[in-house]
């Protein structure tokens, strides 16, 4: 709590005090200017108020230095509030690279955590102090939110698409989750906890899931089980294209473009591969929109990736 002021959830992550920072001063200036135009009216009508019926006002005159004054004190604080806020927004939305990717998933009305360890969760989520998260967001169904008041993070978890998110805790703790986007009739009931682990005491937690297989392993299994393999060859010599080193990388399409091998595009080469034909490929894939749930797509997807990183370990030394 700030100042003991139950209002005001504490400070609990690395972006807290600084979106604490920034609203702050938003809201000093608005009350500065609010209580200087409070003043001025009462005191202009008192100042200038006609004291009898043949009282008449003398013309007012421009005067350029107080033109120039009001016009460039407002623009100047609006350009600070607008590069403070610009520099917030970009260091809040694009996480560090080495932080934690941990799989969500919101349904009517819960939340569905996935570790990559294999560590499965439902409206709980561990993480380790001092250690930046990531998490990668979908919905099976609405449109939910994602937000941590002690965070202050919160962001839009969306149908049919990835939306990112990323926080670093400072405090060991129990945190709430709630959904703050309207979705159903129990709505209300969609909350959870963040729990915030020392890292050792986190390493212990992740051990405890033992007979949980990695979202690597098990994005395996569903690949090959789903026969995937059979066009999908590492060598490229299948009815498909080669996923080996693809994420990240851009993909030469049929027609000429050209999309970046993203979370995205990954997504929607599965559930509808007709939608983007690779370049000097068949639209052969079937389609497994609704065969697949978004829980094994993010498995799958975890596999993709790891071949990536499989062709970094194996390159020319």
């Amino acid at each position: 709590m700030i100042l003991g002021f139950p209002l005001f959830p504490e400070q609990a992550s690395t972006m807290a005090g600084r979106v604490d920072a920034l609203f702050y001063f938003l809201l000093g200036v608005a009350a500065f200017f609010a209580s200087l135009i409070f003043f001025l009216v009462v005191f202009f009508a008192v100042k200038y108020r006609r004291r009898s019926e043949d009282e008449r006002p003398k013309p007012i005159t421009g005067h350029l230095g107080l033109e120039v004054f009001w016009t460039a004190v407002p623009l100047g604080l609006t350009l600070v509030m607008f590069v403070w806020g610009a520099l917030l927004f970009f260091d809040t939305y694009n996480p560090p690279l080495n932080a934690v990717e941990i799989n969500v998933v919101a349904k009517q009305w819960m939340w569905k955590v996935q570790h990559p360890e294999g560590q499965r969760e439902i409206n709980e989520l561990h993480v380790p102090v001092g250690r930046p998260v990531k998490l990668m967001m979908t919905s099976e169904d609405v449109i939910h939110d994602f937000f941590v008041p002690a965070f202050r993070v919160k962001k839009d978890v969306l149908p049919e698409r990835y939306s990112t998110l990323w926080f670093e805790a400072t405090k060991p703790g129990e945190y709430h989750l709630f959904c703050s986007q309207y979705c159903g009739t129990q709505h209300s009931g969609m909350v959870g906890r963040i729990v915030v682990m020392e890292p050792a005491e986190y390493v212990r937690w992740l051990g405890g899931g033992a007979t949980e297989v990695s979202m690597t392993e098990a994005g395996e299994k569903l690949f090959q089980r789903l026969g995937c393999s059979t066009c999908h060859r590492p060598d490229g010599t299948g009815q498909g294209p080669s996923l080996v080193g693809l994420f990240g990388k851009p993909v030469q399409l049929a027609g000429g473009k050209s999309v970046t091998a993203d979370e995205d595009y990954i997504r929607e080469s599965i559930v509808d591969p007709r939608a983007k034909i690779t370049a000097g490929y068949r639209p052969v894939m079937p389609i497994f929109k609704g065969l697949i749930s978004e829980d094994g797509i993010l498995q799958i997807m975890a596999y993709i990736k790891s071949l990536k990183r499989e062709e970094r370990t194996q390159a020319p030394k």
